[in-house]
């Protein structure tokens, strides 16, 4: 019997096998980018009125002006009223000009918007008044779907396989996104919505899995780093499609039909070898294993391939097991409260990125861009400093940045910009950082379901967040006040988990003992020693790590 990590040092940790790999991963996320933000610009503010062509059967020569001034109420400043006209009368136009309506009364026959306005969400499914709350339950619904998407394919990744459940997600991505361009009313549209929001949670978890199990620990950080950078440049490339591109159906179908180019995966996506061992399939495992060595050109010794046995059949995990044993209740109570600020407060700043003091394609722009360099440092905080400091540290750095914005005045918008930028900086690596560490604090046998229950509290968060924007009706700083306590909570209890930095992946829920060398110093190559589970007393083999 050996260890599987042994066998994949041989393969490779990181070798051109691997890069084929997260890089495949990562060609998707910019899509994803597109179906978490793309809607904010499909139902942007378009001035409106109600449509008062009654007044045409009275007095057909009227101009656009003198029938605004007699039909639509004035607002103080002196604008048009969207949302209210005068009552229609049966009197003739001279009656009508000598003393004029004044009852008033919501828009009856729909509304008129102007006839160079490009079509968007808000024209086409009139979006505005008291329809205008579809627009946040749209997006409450797509979360909803991440929701789903969550809790079914985490476990279904864990019992069917990593790769038919990132193919059928990626086909489902594409076919539901671009079906949202042909929805006959809105209703349709937000079903859609649900739907692709579904085959993104399921894209993204059983990815993340996929690839942190194919690399060595030394790289364990990257498949999620490079994936996360990907999607913050397609958050970049967001700004500039929806800035070129106005019509809300040539849009949303620019955004989601890109992902039909990834239909080659069928061929080249492999299955996780470490997933394969798990469920008995050596056979199979050998022959990847085999194919990843000889694209590492490199070899494995036939006798360590030999020894590479399935020690028992293990169940797949359920969610109850993640609360059976102390250490594991412990740890899936912190990790679920730590993805729900992070989506939380992520969403919250996200959704209001057109309140920051620039418009709303220069902030998306610049929203994107300060996530690259939170995650692609990634890569090299969490292996200089640990997963343990980075997570907590991340949190209360956002955390910080929320609060401190409510003490700014509003007529600093500079001020409140550079500090909701760091904010998202923060945040944006906080999350790159909770994949990572969730995917390895928690067993193999658990470690889809887990993921999958860690992403429905996120989504959870999601829900929430549009809604905490209501609350600034009571007090404008009560929203940031909450996006700015919440993850100080949740940077505090990170401390409580264990460091995973440098350790191998835990198949089994019994905890392991290993005398281990801190993330700081563990460079070159040392020795853990032999791996033991608490319980049956069983010697997992003796490990080598070699770090970068």
């Amino acid at each position: 019997m050996t260890d599987f990590g042994e066998i994949l040092r041989t393969v490779g940790d990181f070798g051109r096998f691997q890069k084929c790999l997260v890089l495949l991963i990562s060609l998707a996320c910019s899509s994803i980018a597109f179906h978490m933000f793309g809607q904010l610009f499909m139902v942007m503010h378009v001035p409106h009125h109600c449509d008062t062509s009654w007044i045409h059967e009275i007095s057909p020569n009227l101009t656009k002006e003198q029938q605004l001034n007699l039909t639509i109420p004035r607002n103080t400043p002196g604008s048009d009223k969207e949302c209210h006209m005068y009552t229609p009368v049966d009197q003739d136009i001279d009656s009508i000009l000598a003393y004029g309506l004044n009852s008033t009364e919501k828009c009856q026959k729909g509304w008129v918007y102007p006839s160079e306005q490009e079509q968007t969400l808000v024209t086409q499914f009139d979006l505005v008044c008291d329809r205008k709350e579809l627009n946040d339950i749209s997006q409450s619904i797509y979360m909803v779907g991440l929701l789903l998407g969550a809790v079914i394919s985490g476990s279904l990744s864990d019992r069917i396989g990593r790769r038919p459940v990132t193919l059928l997600s990626t086909l489902m991505m594409g076919a539901f996104g671009v079906g949202a361009a042909f929805a006959p009313n809105f209703y349709v549209y937000m079903a859609l919505r649900c739907l692709v929001g579904f085959a993104v949670s399921g894209f993204t978890i059983s990815t993340v899995a996929l690839g942190t199990e194919w690399v060595g620990v030394s790289y364990r950080t990257y498949p999620v780093a490079r994936s996360h950078c990907c999607f913050s440049i397609g958050q970049m490339a967001l700004a500039g499609l929806a800035y070129g591109v106005r019509n809300w159906k040539l849009l949303q179908i620019a955004g989601s039909a890109p992902v039909f180019g990834l239909f080659f995966y069928i061929w080249v996506l492999p299955e996780s070898a470490h997933w394969l061992v798990m469920k008995g399939k050596i056979e199979e495992a050998k022959q990847l294993l085999q194919k990843a060595a000889s694209v590492n050109k490199q070899s494995i010794p036939p006798e360590l391939l030999d020894q590479l046995t399935h020690e028992k059949k293990d169940k797949s995990g359920n969610i109850l097991d993640l609360f059976r044993k102390q250490h594991l209740r412990r740890t899936t109570l912190i990790m679920l409260y730590a993805w729900f600020v992070n989506n939380l407060v992520y969403f919250g700043l996200s959704f209001n990125v057109g309140s920051f003091g620039l418009d709303v394609y220069r902030m998306q722009l610049v929203f994107g861009a300060v996530e690259i360099p939170g995650r692609f440092g990634c890569i090299f905080l969490l292996q200089w400093f640990g997963r343990k400091k980075c997570q907590g540290c991340f949190l209360l750095l956002g955390g910080a940045m929320c609060l401190i914005i409510t003490g700014i005045p509003k007529d600093l918008p500079v001020v409140v910009t550079t500090l909701a930028v760091i904010g998202k900086f923060a945040i944006a690596a906080s999350f790159s950082t909770s994949y990572v560490y969730s995917a390895e604090l928690f067993p193999t046998v658990l470690r889809q379901t887990s993921l999958g229950l860690c992403s429905m509290s996120a989504r959870v968060g999601g829900i929430i967040s549009p809604l905490i924007g209501l609350l600034d009706k009571y007090h404008p700083a009560i929203p940031m006040v909450i996006f700015g306590s919440t993850p100080l909570i949740g940077g505090i209890l990170c401390f409580l988990l264990p460091e995973t930095c440098g350790k191998e992946l835990q198949d089994h829920t019994e905890p392991a003992v290993a005398s281990q060398r801190s993330c700081e110093n563990a460079k070159g190559s040392y020795e853990i020693g032999h791996l033991k589970l608490k319980g049956d007393g069983q010697d997992i083999g003796h490990t080598r790590i070699t770090r970068f």
